[in-house]
């Protein structure tokens, strides 16, 4: 007879080991299917983290070549070693993996590998890469297989000079040019990688700024950020076509979004981050009912119960941001709701990060959300220029944005341009998880000299006045 299970999740990313541990912990026997050799999804092994330990180190890369001496540190001009330092990608990658790995152990978690789908509510079929097919018997099923790369179409991604974030992250060699299609995150991202390791970056976007569905005034002084840094823009632009050249270079066809004569332009390597789609091929979705929304995700009621009873669905799979966060909380709510609890997520309060230099941090509404809701609303903000601490690491780039409601003073959005943005962006999500007001935040002693006095500072902004402007 097959194994029992009181659950069985299918991946491995955030989402789904998140919400097998949580299982676990309340006491199920749970079980997860995993198509790739090691655990962690998209996210751990070539996603979230490896891009993060490369923006890491070519920041400090770019940090010796032009800040060191200002500061009294002459180290002479730094040597790349690129191998060395996807060395350390690696090796980062490899220690987040088998952390889950021990994980799974300590809570007791039963790993699959092979290609797991859905014959029915209560029986899930694990297909190894050689093809042997096994049965597991489950109570529940949650889907969390993440998502993959969008692509363009007649554009075929051969990650080697045409290359999806996968293969950005593995480039042989720094590309003397290099074309970014997309101006969102993972765009704006892996182009400021290889930027700070020399390459000259062209970025072509189909709408008419970068950062699409961020706050606009943070788009805009980020653009202009990294136009100083190098980074080059084609807005309201599109790409129609790319091609390989006789001698290995990428052509790439370049035209207005709204129809026009195209350009050639031939770069090294280009870059495909238009975003991510939903992955659910292979998973017998169709065949067991599961009903799919038009942009092909699952639908899910609002506790993540798809048409199918003891069926659900969590993270990049079904509605909202593709975050790595989004979907863990998912994952640690669906889990206490099939134990009889009350998990929930409140999905006003995601932040989001760009790990730029500096780096951008939002979460709650935008100015133009508000306005188009037609919410009466302040704005406090102020600017790392006059924050000391900023100063002293020649880091006063960037600034705070506070929005609260004019009527009762709750903060109702917060963004933030800033190194460091995306560890400052917390205290305000805590602020608003607790309905909490400007005035609070403006009343709650902040250590001098710090990042995050800017953040007090905005607050005070939004009565009587800062005190350091």
């Amino acid at each position: 007879m097959a194994e029992q299970f009181d659950l069985t999740v299918i991946g491995s990313g955030p989402g789904g080991y998140v919400c097998a541990i949580r299982a676990a912990q309340l006491g199920m026997k749970v079980a997860v299917v995993e198509k790739w050799p090691t655990l962690g999804g998209t996210c751990l092994n070539i996603g979230c983290i490896p891009s993060k330990a490369l923006l890491h180190a070519s920041e400090l890369f770019e940090e010796a070549t032009h800040s060191f001496a200002s500061l009294g540190i002459d180290v002479g001009a730094p040597r790349l070693d690129l191998k060395r330092m996807l060395g350390h990608k690696d090796d980062t990658v490899a220690a987040n993996v088998s952390g889950v790995e021990f994980l799974f152990k300590k809570n007791k978690i039963t790993r699959f590998t092979g290609m797991g789908s859905i014959e029915t509510a209560g029986k899930v079929i694990v297909t190894s890469g050689e093809g042997e097919r096994q049965t597991i018997e489950t109570k529940s099923i949650v889907i969390a297989s993440g998502s993959v790369s969008a692509s363009l179409p007649g554009i075929v991604i051969d990650e080697d000079k045409i290359v999806s974030s996968t293969g950005a992250i593995a480039l042989p060699e720094v590309p003397a040019r290099l074309l970014v299609i997309g101006a969102g995150v993972i765009g704006l991202e892996l182009g400021s990688v290889w930027g700070r390791l020399g390459a000259k970056v062209t970025v072509v976007e189909y709408f008419d700024r970068i950062l699409p569905g961020m706050d606009g005034e943070v788009a805009r002084q980020m653009q202009r950020i990294l136009q100083k840094q190098g980074m080059a823009f084609k807005l309201s632009s599109k790409v129609s076509g790319l091609t390989r050249s006789d001698t290995g270079t990428v052509v790439a066809e370049i035209q207005p979004a709204a129809g026009g004569a195209a350009e050639a332009h031939e770069f090294d390597v280009a870059l495909v981050a238009i975003g991510r789609k939903p992955y659910t091929e292979g998973l017998g979705l169709a065949e067991a009912g599961v009903a799919l929304d038009e942009r092909g995700r699952v639908r899910t009621d609002a506790h993540y119960k798809t048409s199918v009873d003891g069926i659900y669905a969590i993270g990049d799979v079904i509605v909202g941001p593709m975050l790595a966060h989004k979907a863990e909380d998912e994952g640690i709510a669906v889990a206490e709701i099939l134990a009889g609890q009350h998990g929930h997520v409140n999905y006003g309060v995601i932040p989001a990060v760009v790990y730029t230099n500096p780096e951008v941090a939002s979460v709650g509404k935008t100015e133009e959300e508000l306005k188009a809701e037609g919410i009466d609303y302040k704005v406090g903000k102020f600017p790392f220029t006059a924050n000391g601490r900023a100063k002293a690491m020649q880091a006063s780039q960037g600034f705070v944005k506070i929005l609260a409601d004019v009527a009762t003073d709750r903060v109702l959005g917060a963004h933030i341009v800033a190194k460091n943005a995306g560890e400052i962006i917390h205290e305000l999500a805590v602020l608003m998880e607790f309905g909490g007001s400007a005035e609070d935040l403006a009343r709650t002693t902040h250590a001098h000299p710090t990042l995050s006095e800017a953040v007090r500072e905005a607050a005070l902004m939004c009565g009587d006045g800062a005190i350091h402007i």
